[in-house]
């Protein structure tokens, strides 16, 4: 049984931050003493006003921003701080808002650069990846560089599945893209999320993040403001004027 099938619909935390303090610049803090978790098969998501902290957060869970208070737990296991290549081969897969891809690179070399860590299971993921994405099957000699934004955008989710993670961080996955290409990526999203990947997304898109998600925070200033289920999250008067605006009527 695969790390994503384990993953799935246990009920436990998979993920867990603790009073996060973290930030780019000595004495200068993003994140305020944050919290969130995410439970095993859960699709979690995280919006709030731009400058917020949600891709600091996300960084931070991956690695790639100094956690100078609180801690990070996975599966109960302290990784506060651990470098990402630690965290890929425990199961996270981070996929950034931008330079997602390797654009000089085919599709298929692409999803290999995802598997250097597990070579000798290329081909099993690379079937699986295709079997989620069939157009990245059938253009996999295509240079990535030529690739519409939706288009790069699934290659980089499939390139981050590619080792099989248990939890899938996912930095904006739905910027710079058209209406249309947008509920592409909700849909693949949650295609992703039902094979048993716990997936934790912020979006600036925030109602419609709000619909597909089971659990979403509110950050204002590096710190939680609201959090709840997506439904009541959408709902709440507070959240709507604060936060969603016409965007949620």
């Amino acid at each position: 049984m695969n790390a994503a099938s384990n993953a799935a619909g246990n009920g436990k935390k998979l993920v867990e931050a603790k009073n996060l303090i973290a930030g780019y610049l000595p004495g200068i803090n993003i994140l305020n003493g944050c919290n969130l978790y995410a439970d095993q098969g859960e699709l979690v998501g995280i919006i709030g006003p731009n400058g917020a902290g949600k891709s600091t957060l996300l960084k931070a869970l991956f690695g790639l921003v100094k956690i100078r208070e609180g801690s990070v737990t996975l599966q109960g296991e302290e990784i506060t701080n651990m470098r990402a290549d630690e965290l890929v081969g425990r199961g996270i897969g981070f996929v950034p808002q931008s330079n997602n891809v390797f654009p000089s690179l085919t599709i298929e070399e692409n999803l290999q650069m995802g598997a250097f860590q597990s070579p000798a299971s290329f081909t099993e993921r690379f079937d699986f990846v295709t079997d989620l994405f069939p157009t990245l099957g059938t253009r996999r000699k295509q240079r990535a560089g030529s690739l519409s934004g939706g288009e790069r955008q699934m290659v980089a989710m499939g390139r981050a599945l590619m080792m099989n993670p248990s939890v899938l961080l996912l930095d904006e996955p739905s910027a710079g893209l058209s209406p249309a290409l947008q509920d592409e990526v909700f849909v693949r999203v949650r295609e992703i999320n039902k094979i048993g990947v716990t997936v934790i997304m912020v979006e600036q898109n925030a109602r419609r993040c709000l619909q597909i998600v089971d659990r979403g925070y509110v950050l204002d200033q590096g710190k939680n403001a609201y959090e709840g289920t997506g439904k009541s999250l959408s709902t709440d008067p507070k959240v709507i004027e604060l936060y969603l605006g016409t965007l949620a009527k």
